[in-house]
């Protein structure tokens, strides 16, 4: 599980991630033995991701050889996430190629993804769905508590990675699938 906390203000986007590792079966991996990269860079841009941790695996492969996407607006992002999804269904025989649910028409990920870039900030949800973002967004687990100490904080605490830092460390002490140590990435926006 993770918790992935971004924020735009002050001519950055500032994203942050916990690096908790488990395993599907309940088996957490102590600190000290693993640690989890959640935030990809991707160029000039960040792609935290939460749910199945392969997308990491997959993306890094996937990427290997390619330039690396602007990642700018909300047209080049959902445009990276087509492309990927499309790969994943050509290239990668072992992802599913159906949605989850009989009541959506639409492809299901089955994870999420924050993007930050010059662009701004950006949400993918597991739909492929792009919304943007003007001032804050988290995903995964503990996701809620993280939003709630960024509303509670925002005003209050002007040093972004000090924001980012509280709602991370809200969402581990209250989720228990969230850990581990923190991971931060700052990019400017234009």
């Amino acid at each position: 599980m993770s918790i992935i906390v971004a924020i735009q203000r002050n001519g950055h986007v500032t994203m942050g991630a916990d690096t908790l590792t488990c395993f599907g079966d309940g088996e957490k991996a102590p600190a000290e033995n693993c640690r989890t990269r959640k935030i990809l860079t991707m160029g000039d841009a960040f792609i935290g991701g939460t749910g199945w941790a392969v997308y990491d695996d997959i993306i890094d492969h996937w990427m290997n050889e390619k330039e690396p996407p602007a990642l700018d607006s909300k047209s080049a992002v959902f445009g990276f996430f087509l492309d990927l999804w499309r790969s994943m269904r050509d290239g990668y025989p072992f992802v599913n190629d159906q949605a989850n649910s009989k009541d959506t028409p639409f492809t299901d990920l089955d994870s999420s993804f924050l993007v930050g870039s010059k662009g701004g900030l950006f949400k993918v949800s597991s739909d492929l769905g792009v919304t943007e973002f003007k001032r804050y967004a988290s995903i995964g687990s503990g996701s809620e508590y993280a939003i709630g100490a960024l509303e509670a904080l925002w005003d209050r605490i002007d040093d972004d990675e000090t924001l980012v830092t509280a709602a991370l460390e809200t969402a581990c002490r209250l989720d228990v699938h969230c850990g581990g140590s923190l991971d931060m990435v700052r990019v400017p926006t234009s």
